[in-house]
């Protein structure tokens, strides 16, 4: 770490740091605050999702024991054709979101396989659907938790460093400079009364 100036100079660069650390200091809370609220909201999101996907597991089951069925094949009955994905931007942190889900139904024949088929079509479309929600759920959760840990950081570094270390280098200079100027202004007059010496010496010995 280069040496601190004991300047003027040095004293103006530190007061503009710190005037400048203080006025970034409150968006980056602002910005903390806003990360924090997201990220209990998308935890909610992601608690609210599992359950409603657990009932919806439970209520296929009761609703259609004939899943259990394994001499009707239902291999292949949908297939996942396309997953639009956008992107959310929070304070700098990119979320992902879920847009148009494409799935695909095979086609079969309604007189081959039992009329229940229909409902199974519709109860697995409805659970991988409902599963890439809580998939984009997960990741802005992960993604808000590790964005709330990196601007904390940043907001200890300014609170707990760089706004302290300026203020006690602001403090260090200005004690340097007056120190400076009292030394100044006793040589002076120590000066002022060498020459004053002098020149009543000089008056003497002219007399």
């Amino acid at each position: 770490m280069a040496k601190l100036a004991l300047n003027k100079s040095s004293l103006a660069r530190e007061t503009a740091q710190l005037a400048e650390f203080r006025r970034f200091l409150p968006s980056l809370e602002l910005k903390r605050l806003q990360v924090m609220a997201e990220r209990a909201k998308a935890k909610g999101a992601v608690a609210r999702l599992d359950k409603e996907y657990s009932q919806l597991f439970s209520q296929i089951a009761d609703s259609i024991p004939m899943l259990a069925n394994e001499q009707v094949p239902l291999d292949g009955l949908i297939t996942l054709q396309n997953v639009e994905r956008g992107s959310q931007n929070l304070s700098g942190t990119i979320l992902p979101t879920l847009g148009e889900v494409e799935i695909e139904t095979a086609p079969y024949s309604r007189l081959a396989r039992p009329h229940w088929v229909d409902p199974v079509v519709k109860a697995l479309q409805d659970l991988v659907t409902f599963n890439l929600k809580r998939d984009v759920a997960r990741e802005r959760l992960d993604l808000l938790i590790e964005a709330e840990a990196v601007i904390s950081r940043r907001v200890n570094l300014f609170e707990k460093v760089l706004i302290p270390q300026a203020e006690k280098n602001i403090k260090k200079i200005r004690m340097a400079l007056a120190d400076a100027e009292r030394d100044a202004v006793v040589r002076a007059k120590i000066s002022k009364r060498k020459t004053a010496a002098r020149a009543a010496e000089e008056r003497m010995a002219e007399l």
